[in-house]
């Protein structure tokens, strides 16, 4: 890490940095980078997985719904980013002062440490499908590890030939650390950038392609799509798809210290009461704004892009995604309408989607590992060289944590669900969380408009709703398959 990454505190609001926003949309557009961020983190294992099957169960019945869960929720992660740039407190250090009683805000500290876990649990069943694609694409590397390892060691070659996407998996480990290890915000920005942009464009032209192929979506089922239902047999995984689908409890927590680390409330400085910082502030959450919706732009053409090819090629087939025929039967949506040819490229890209998610939850996560820590006093930072030497820290130990929790448990589908279990159990707390912010803690010069504010309660209404009947039903149906 250079000198200057390690000099820079994205949490100090120095004078000498404060910044005039942008004056056109293009200088504005040159400043978005957070939201693309979010983006790679938002589009992974919900969206290639589990969006994908209920396109392929259902249909395009739910196309509506995916729209409005990936809109709506976006109003509840601006209000964040109003917050953080107006105080220049990212989520954690705002959660800690919700309330005088700081055993409040501690208790919050922890609700989010222990969700924190059981995502890193989630992220272990990432690294593990990143194994499996690449071993169903390259299957040659795991054999030639295990015949390697049976040199050395009988028992561990026989381990490894059981067990072929190990190695993979290993390798994403290392390449994730590699890629966060010391990796400034510049650098995490400019490679997420890049795969994010090429993700979206292949599966982007990928479903629009399918309209030269028998399997080109029916307009009728489609324009249908945009109509609100909800099938009787369908309400499980209605619920399911608003919770999976767009912004969750991860990228709230995450957002803020994006749009810190960024600059946004560097620029506009200490809240000195000023009309100048009233103006630099409106000015600077404009440009959060548009990066917040600029970015939800890139992951709902992801998402619907995946739920068409569920819809479109996979539902006529009765082809669903599950167990141990997961990634197989996914490969479907593109070897059936282009060929055996594609299976390959499906399977590296599956993974570099998986990959993408992992690594950046790892870096976000060592951030604001860093600062609880520090909050509840288990390690006093005091200086950002300290800071930036524990981030380090924790970007080596989370990747390592993620494959060890796969190796004990090598089931990525139960652990993608565990993590979005306790991700849905979050989500309303920050939504009420986010509530009290906009109403109790903002500058009321800042406060948006009365249109915003009314799809703002709608966000955290249909959150609540959804967290109600959701999370119980998640929780009892991932209790019966470990009874089964």
């Amino acid at each position: 890490m250079s000198e200057q990454v390690i000099a820079f505190d994205p949490y100090a609001l120095p004078s000498d940095a404060i910044k005039e926003p942008p004056a056109t949309l293009f200088a504005a557009l040159r400043q978005i980078g957070p939201g693309i961020i979010l983006a790679g983190t938002i589009v992974g294992s919900g969206e290639l997985i589990l969006t994908t099957a209920i396109g392929a169960k259902h249909g395009f019945v739910f196309l509506w719904l995916i729209l409005f869960s990936c809109v709506i929720k976006v109003f509840v992660q601006v209000e964040l980013g109003r917050y953080a740039i107006s105080s220049g407190k990212p989520t954690l250090g705002a959660l800690q002062d919700i309330s005088k009683y700081r055993i409040i805000g501690n208790t919050l500290l922890i609700w989010w440490f222990t969700m924190m876990v059981c995502t890193v649990f989630q992220l272990g069943g990432m690294t593990g499908s990143v194994g499996q694609s690449l071993n169903m694409a390259f299957p040659q590397f795991g054999n030639l590890c295990a015949n390697v390892a049976s040199s050395i060691s009988p028992g561990l070659g026989g381990y490894l030939s059981t067990r072929a996407e190990f190695p993979w998996a290993l390798v994403a480990c290392i390449v994730t650390i590699g890629l966060i290890y010391g990796g400034s915000y510049r650098r995490i920005e400019g490679i997420t950038t890049f795969l994010v942009v090429s993700v979206t464009l292949i599966t982007v032209l990928a479903t629009l392609a399918l309209g030269f192929t028998v399997y080109s979506p029916n307009v009728a089922q489609v324009l249908n799509g945009l109509t609100f239902q909800i099938p009787s047999d369908g309400v499980a995984d209605a619920f399911a798809v608003f919770g999976i689908t767009g912004v969750g409890a991860t990228e709230l927590f995450y957002y803020p210290y994006w749009c810190l680390e960024k600059g946004y409330a560097r620029y506009v400085g200490v809240n000195d009461g000023s009309p100048d910082w009233e103006r630099r502030a409106r000015g600077w959450i404009r440009v959060m704004h548009l990066d917040a919706w600029s970015s939800m732009v890139v992951f709902t053409l992801s998402t619907v892009a995946f739920y068409f090819m569920g819809a479109a090629v996979l539902h006529p087939q009765n082809l669903v995604p599950q167990g141990s025929e997961m990634i197989a039967t996914l490969s479907e949506m593109y070897k059936g309408p282009y060929g055996a040819w594609t299976q390959v490229l499906f399977l590296i890209g599956a993974g570099a989607v998986l990959f993408k998610t992992l690594y950046l939850a790892c870096a976000a996560n060592s951030r604001l590992t860093v600062d609880f820590l520090n909050l509840i006093g288990l390690a006093r930072i005091t200086t950002s060289q300290e800071r930036a030497q524990k981030i380090r820290l924790f970007c080596c130990i989370f990747p390592i944590v993620a494959l060890g929790f796969y190796i004990f448990q090598r089931d990525p589908q139960l652990m993608v669900k565990f993590g979005g279990m306790a991700q849905a159990a979050t989500l309303p707390m920050m939504a009420f969380a986010t509530m009290y912010f906009r109403y109790r803690k903002v500058d009321q010069r800042l406060k948006p408009t009365l249109a915003t504010d009314i799809l703002f309660w709608i966000a955290v209404i249909a959150i609540s709703i959804v967290a109600a009947y959701a999370v119980p039903d998640a929780l009892m149906k991932f209790v019966n398959s470990l009874k089964a």
